[in-house]
C-alpha cells in the first residue's frame, strides 16, 4: 500500500520489510504515518494504473472515498485529520478494520469491479507488454541519445526505439519494432548477434549477450543470454549463458547457470495447474513458465518443469519437477534429495554476491534473511526437506 503525496511519499508495508525499503527508497517515509501532514491519497501497490482507476480518481475529486473490489481496498482519498486517526502503521489499509474505520467518518465506498488487482504472479507476466507500450512515451520523453551502430539492422518505426544515455547497441544486432516498442536504458550494452523483438525493456548498466528477447523486462545491472520470452526479470539478476526462459517471473540477485531451462508449455497443451499455498490453482492460461524467488541459483544444466515455483535463497541441481520451498538445496533427480540451505551460508553467499556488483550487505539485509529463513521453517517441514550437512 502506497500513500501518495506531494513530495515525500509514504510507503506502508510489512514490518519486517520496512528497514530494508527505508534504505532503497530514502525519500518515502515507510511505516511512519506520524509523518502526514497533507490530506492521503492511498493506493494499493497491487493494483495496476489504468485507464479505469485514474478516471474514477479524477470522477470523484475534493471527495473522501474509499474505492473497492470485491471488499479489498484499490484506492481512498482521505483529509489528514481522518488519516491520522485511523492509520496506525504497516499493512493497516489493507484490512477489515480500516474500511470500518473509515465507515465511522461517513467516507463514501464505490465499487469499482473493473480495477485490476495484481493476485497472482503470472498475471504480472500477462501484463508486461501491454504496460510496458503504455509507459513507453513516459521513459522515451527524456530523448534517445545512446548509439545504435550504422550495421545494425532495424525493422519498424525507429522512433519506438529508444536508447539511453551512453548505452551502445553493436552491428549486427536486429531491433525489431514491428510489434511493440523497444526500451534500452542508460549504460547498457546490446553484443551482436543480439535479436531484440518489441515490446521489451531493458533497464540501466545491463548487459546483453548474443541473446534473443521478446516481450520481456530486464531489470538493472543484469547479465542476459540465450533465449528470453515473455519474462520479467528483476535488478541484478543473470542468466548469462545459453538455455530457454519463458513465461517467467525471475527475482532479484539470481544467477541461472548455463543451460538452464524452464518449460512453458505442456505436452498435452493443456491449461497449467499451479500449486500455491498447498492448493492447486487453475490459471486458465497454457503458456505459464516458473516462479523464481530472490537469490535463487541453479547450476548447469538445471530443468524446470511448467509452473513450478521456486522459493527465495534455493539452490537448484538437475531435474525440478515440484514446488521447492525457500532455503533449500534442491537436487533429488541427482541423488541428494532436497537439504535445508545453511542460513550462515545464504548470508554469505549474499555478501559475496553483493560484492561482485559493488554493494555493501547492511545490517538490515542479514536480518530479512534470518526472518525469512525462521518464517518459512513449517514450508520446508511439510515438503520433506531434510537439516543435514549437504556431501555431494
Amino acid at each position: 500500500m502506497k500513500a501518495a503525496q506531494s513530495e515525500y511519499p509514504i510507503l506502508l508495508t510489512r514490518q519486517y520489510l520496512a528497514p530494508t525499503l527505508s534504505r532503497r527508497f530514502p525519500s518515502c517515509h515507510v511505516n511512519k504515518p506520524e509523518k502526514i501532514d497533507d490530506d492521503l491519497f492511498l493506493v494499493n501497490g497491487t493494483l495496476v494504473p489504468d485507464s479505469t482507476f485514474k478516471n474514477a480518481s479524477k470522477n470523484y475529486a475534493g471527495k473522501d472515498l474509499v474505492a473497492l473490489k470485491g471488499g479489498q481496498v484499490v484506492f481512498a482519498k482521505i483529509k489528514e485529520a481522518v488519516a491520522k486517526e485511523i492509520i496506525e502503521t504497516g499493512m493497516e489499509p489493507l484490512k477489515e478494520n480500516f474500511k470500518e474505520k473509515l465507515s465511522k467518518f461517513g467516507v463514501t465506498k464505490i465499487e469499482l469491479s473493473e480495477a485490476k488487482l495484481i493476485g497472482f504472479p503470472w498475471e504480472l507476466v500477462d501484463l508486461n507488454s501491454n504496460l510496458i507500450e503504455e509507459e513507453l512515451p513516459n521513459l522515451a520523453k527524456y530523448g534517445s541519445t545512446g548509439t545504435i551502430d550504422d550495421k545494425a539492422i532495424i525493422y519498424g518505426d525507429r522512433s519506438k526505439i529508444h536508447v539511453g544515455s551512453k548505452s551502445f547497441v553493436e552491428g549486427c544486432v536486429v531491433l525489431d519494432a514491428k510489434a511493440g516498442p523497444i526500451y534500452i536504458g542508460d549504460n547498457s550494452y546490446i553484443q551482436a548477434p543480439s535479436r531484440i523483438s518489441g515490446p521489451t525493456y531493458i533497464g540501466n548498466s545491463t548487459t546483453i549477450f548474443g541473446a534473443k528477447l521478446g516481450g520481456c523486462s530486464i531489470g538493472d545491472v543484469c547479465r542476459i543470454g540465450g533465449e528470453v520470452e515473455q519474462t520479467i526479470v528483476q535488478g541484478h539478476s543473470n542468466k548469462r549463458h545459453t538455455g530457454f526462459i519463458g513465461h517467467a517471473y525471475i527475482g532479484e540477485w539470481v544467477n541461472l547457470g548455463a543451460g538452464t531451462v524452464n518449460s512453458n508449455l505442456k505436452n498435452t497443451y493443456g491449461d497449467v495447474e499451479v500449486v500455491l499455498g498447498g492448493r492447486k490453482i487453475e490459471t486458465n492460461r497454457s503458456f505459464i513458465g516458473c516462479f523464481i524467488g530472490d537469490h535463487v541459483k541453479t547450476s548447469i544444466g538445471t530443468q524446470i518443469f511448467t509452473g513450478k515455483i521456486v522459493g527465495l535463497c534455493s539452490h537448484l541441481m538437475g531435474l525440478v519437477s515440484k514446488n521447492v520451498p525457500p532455503f533449500t538445496i534442491h537436487g533429488k533427480s541427482i541423488g541428494i534429495g532436497s537439504v535445508e540451505l545453511n542460513l550462515e551460508s545464504a548470508i554469505r553467499t549474499q555478501a559475496r554476491m553483493f560484492a561482485r556488483r559493488g554493494v555493501e550487505q547492511k545490517s538490515e539485509n542479514v536480518e530479512l534473511l534470518k526472518f525469512l529463513f525462521k518464517e518459512t521453517s513449517v514450508e520446508r517441514r511439510k515438503a520433506g526437506v531434510r537439516r543435514k550437512k549437504l556431501k555431494l
